[in-house]
């Protein structure tokens, strides 16, 4: 399971031309479900992206995670993370999850966030539309 984390000062996601979910200052989360992931790998990425320190200290550090600056966090489908781009210039997506796996834990990676933190959401499959100013430029992929 992968997250590609951006640090913003807001985030939104649309889909068609309706806001369906957006934050302040916090985290985007571009979730990517992989062939074998399960709801133990979702929980250990969760604790990991909740307790990750992209945001500043007082000394403007970054020491500080988003349960910590009470922030939230935006969740996001993202079918393409687990890509394969080793060969060609076309992307192989044998190693993602088959839509109905990766959409139940989609939904229970989020579920766990909720319980956690205030957490927004895209739409599972559908064309999303997500805008955002990343905060830093801060962009971290972390994977389980």
């Amino acid at each position: 399971m992968i997250a590609l984390i951006q640090r913003v000062s807001e985030a939104a996601v649309r889909v068609e031309g309706q806001v369906i979910g957006e934050i302040k200052s916090g985290l985007l989360v571009l979730l990517g479900v992989e062939k074998g992931d399960d709801e133990e790998k979702a929980r250990r990425l969760v604790e990991k992206v909740t307790s990750y320190r992209v945001f500043g200290d007082e000394d403007g550090k970054m020491n500080l995670n988003v349960k910590q600056i009470e922030g939230e966090v935006l969740v996001v489908s993202q079918f393409t993370l687990p890509a394969d781009t080793k060969k060609g210039t076309r992307p192989g997506f044998s190693r993602g999850a088959a839509p109905m796996d990766a959409e139940r834990l989609y939904e229970y990676f989020a579920d766990q966030c909720e319980g956690i933190l205030g957490t927004e959401r895209g739409q599972f499959g559908a064309d999303m539309k997500v805008s955002l100013v990343n905060d830093g430029p801060v962009t971290f992929w972390l994977q389980v």
